[in-house]
């Protein structure tokens, strides 16, 4: 197998650039985008966005807004989803818009409709927010009730019908971590629900490529919608991982776990691999940010991280990578859920609250593998077969970051 130093650089093709994107929600209203839009705060978001050199975009279609019931889709949502595509397209931007956003940091947002109003029969792990409060319930599971099912493929295929051929989508995402909603009841139930979505979606809008967000918590779990299922339908698979929430990471800022989890993605479901999401929250300067669990970090510790990030994605050849987030958000909606009890989801921005830069943005501008690389295909490191590899995944996953890292320590060291 071919090592990591040895893979010289390709001559750059289109399909063949390493793709640099970021995840967006509005600084002024956060998940509450689509009820609260404000189309010139998109313009100018926008704008930056592609002045500082992104080429895609990842938003998220917030469900239960799109869908207010199982038999209809918002026209109103469908026109603003019009109106985004066509000012990412004139900035010269691509759009994943992701589907069945259901989970968002740290909170479930689900419709009313898919939800069963019991007490759960223990404290749940994320809260609910159904009609813009938090309730007490338990998600219907989306995977085997065939009306919840039905109604997802009605919403798929308004969506993709809406922007088919619009020349800003470059693929299509079938949900935020949906693990942390629901898991489940088989693997062929999750391969099943994918190849319906997927199929819905390509009916209408058959030349671009579809896939789904999954994390890093598929690979220390089985829930039964990992890489290898979601290699039987979508056409490259996606990761998301982030340092200060893997307890095996040598610190909050160790920037090789990302490749790492990307080319476990890759072995499991031998698939192209985008990595989705990744960034660090930032310590707001010169003032209080709130209590947090997590490690605030200084503005210029993340940069440094942005920049050892992207230049490491970049050297093990993934596709591209995008940032966790455009914006900080405004303290006007920290009284909000998530903002309410999540701290650090305040600070993730490139850019803060106000619109001014962090210096993140300057790593960003100053990144210039635009050619990507040949992917890593080096696995002498791994000792485990992709079949017995969910028998102890959490374990297994520390276990071969360790031998990762032994493995290319020459090429990791600074």
């Amino acid at each position: 197998m071919e090592e990591l130093h040895e893979i010289p650089p390709r001559k750059a093709r289109a399909r063949d650039a390493f793709i640099l994107g970021i995840n967006y929600w509005p600084a002024r209203s956060a998940m509450r985008w689509w009820q609260r839009f404000d189309e010139d705060e998109v313009e100018r978001d926008f704008a930056r966005l592609g002045r500082a050199g992104f080429n895609v975009v990842r938003i998220f279609l917030l469900w239960e807004d799109f869908q207010p019931t199982p038999a209809s889709v918002s026209e109103t949502m469908l026109r603003r989803l019009v109106r985004v595509a066509d000012i990412t397209a004139n900035n010269g931007l691509r759009l994943i818009p992701t589907l069945f956003t259901g989970h968002m940091s740290g909170v479930n947002w689900l419709p009313a409709w898919a939800l069963d109003f019991r007490a759960p029969t223990s404290p749940p792990r994320f809260r609910i927010v159904a009609q813009n409060r938090v309730v007490q319930a338990v998600p219907k599971n989306w995977y085997a009730d065939d009306a919840i099912i039905a109604a997802q493929a009605l919403l798929a295929r308004a969506v993709a019908q809406t922007l088919a051929g619009h020349r800003a989508v470059w693929a299509w995402d079938l949900g935020n971590e949906n693990s942390n909603c629901v898991v489940p009841p088989s693997r062929e139930a999750g391969i099943s629900w994918l190849v319906r979505m997927s199929d819905e979606i390509r009916a209408a809008d058959p030349h671009r490529p579809v896939t789904i967000g999954l994390h890093m918590e598929d690979l220390e779990e089985d829930r039964k919608i990992g890489p290898a299922e979601a290699a039987q339908t979508c056409d490259f698979l996606c990761m998301h991982g982030y340092p200060l929430y893997a307890g095996w990471a040598e610190n909050e800022t160790d920037e090789f776990v990302l490749p790492f989890l990307g080319l476990v993605t890759y072995w499991l479901g031998g698939r192209d691999v985008f990595f989705e999401e990744f960034g660090a929250p930032t310590k707001p300067p010169g003032s209080e940010a709130g209590v947090s669990p997590f490690k605030l970090l200084p503005e210029d510790e993340a940069a440094r991280f942005t920049r050892r990030a992207l230049a490491s994605l970049h050297r093990f050849g993934l596709m591209g990578a995008a940032v966790w987030c455009a914006n900080d958000y405004s303290e006007k909606i920290w009284h909000e859920p998530p903002l309410d009890q999540s701290v650090h989801e305040r600070f993730f921005g490139l850019w803060r609250a106000d619109g001014s830069a962090k210096p993140a943005v300057f790593e960003v501008e100053s990144f210039d593998k635009r050619e990507r690389l040949v992917l890593c295909r080096d696995f002498s490191w791994v000792d485990l077969t992709p079949e017995n590899f969910y028998e102890s995944p959490r374990r297994n996953l520390a276990h071969l970051y360790r031998r990762f890292r032994t493995h290319f320590a020459d090429t990791l060291r600074p």
